[in-house]
């Protein structure tokens, strides 16, 4: 094995940075199913590389359901973007082991993963550069990391899945107000909690385990395009809406047909796509 529980991937995967094991402990899982929601056999690669007692992550079905389901409609954005815009640029932010590219690479985008110094550090053991898949190494905030793409014509699509939640909602309008400044007419794909759920998410068992601290949510995604005149909403999508729930076992189709009968269910999480103009 690559890493050991010991070294806690050597790398001081604390709080935040530690939650990129929960989205690829479910990816792995998922893959081995019979009718999975995903696969991503690079999870299951890692998962087995990296020596880890996930189980104490305590991760609840309803939460491994979800999180399948949003790697799912990211990598149908990202696909439905690149077929009409074959050569344009992905930006994954907050990407942490995750393998879109491979899932999705159409021979001729171009594909920044950003994460944490340390992140990047460690996807370099199981993920290589080329002329079209780059690292950026830095914290979304640090925002020199625009530099990277300083001169990229695009159309860019910027991804930033299970990552607005830890930041503060100033921060999450000045990364979308930066953006809009400088990539006009790109596209912001991003999931968001109501501000309930940010509040009550705190007694998550996998929350509770790994540290970390949940910021920002919001009720109206329209409220978001206050913020600017070129913000602007082009979908909301709930996860009442995936096509996977059939696949779920009886217990768990009734709860998402339930909870899609309340505003305040469906919209407890779920993603926004917005244009920037």
């Amino acid at each position: 094995n690559l890493l050991d529980e010991e070294e806690r991937l050597d790398l001081k995967l604390r709080k935040e940075k530690e939650t990129l094991l929960i989205p690829l402990y479910c990816k792995a899982l998922e893959s081995k199913k019979e009718t999975p929601i995903i696969i991503d056999n690079k999870a299951v690669e890692l998962v087995s590389r990296i020596e880890y007692d996930y189980v104490q992550l305590k991760i609840p079905k309803q939460t491994h359901v979800t999180i399948c389901m949003r790697a799912k409609q990211f990598d149908n954005y990202v696909r439905e973007f690149l077929q009409k815009y074959p050569k344009s640029i992905v930006v994954h932010l907050g990407c942490g082991l995750d393998s879109r590219f491979d899932r999705v690479d159409n021979g001729t985008v171009e594909w920044y993963d950003l994460d944490y110094p340390e992140v990047i550090e460690l996807r370099k053991s199981f993920y290589q550069e080329t002329d079209r898949y780059h690292f950026i190494p830095s914290s979304v905030m640090d925002l020199t990391w625009l530099d990277h793409l300083s001169g990229k014509k695009g159309p860019f699509i910027f991804l930033a899945e299970g990552l607005f939640m830890y930041l503060r909602e100033e921060e999450v309008k000045l990364l979308i107000l930066t953006l809009k400044k400088n990539f006009s007419g790109s596209t912001l794909v991003f999931d968001s909690y109501s501000a309930l759920t940010a509040k009550n998410v705190k007694h998550h068992p996998s929350i509770k385990k790994t540290g970390a601290t949940i910021h920002w949510g919001i009720d109206d995604a329209h409220n978001i395009e206050k913020w600017d005149a070129g913000i602007h909403l082009l979908e909301e999508w709930c996860f009442t809406q995936s096509e996977d729930i059939k696949k779920l076992d009886i217990i768990y189709r009734f709860i998402f047909k339930l909870a899609g009968l309340f505003s305040v269910a469906r919209k407890a999480h779920r993603i926004l796509i917005f244009q920037l103009t």
